[in-house]
């Protein structure tokens, strides 16, 4: 029996993905919301800056805007 079997929090867990940055094209690693209230899934989870150019990508912006 696996600990955390049926566990709920896991859907709740971001998950760390890596980008093209929108503004450079630099790679760039930003936090998904893989589960939890329907608008909040498929969107980044914080405020994501480029190391590169300095570029924020918004909390809330859906992962699909970023391919």
């Amino acid at each position: 029996m696996a600990i955390l079997s049926g566990c709920q929090e896991g859907k709740h867990t971001p998950k760390l993905e890596e980008i093209r940055c929108p503004h450079c094209g630099e790679d760039m690693e930003v936090f998904i919301a893989m589960g939890g209230a329907a608008d909040k899934t498929g969107r980044t989870t914080a405020d994501e800056t480029c190391d590169a150019c300095g570029y924020v990508i918004p909390e809330g912006t859906p992962v699909t805007d970023l391919r």
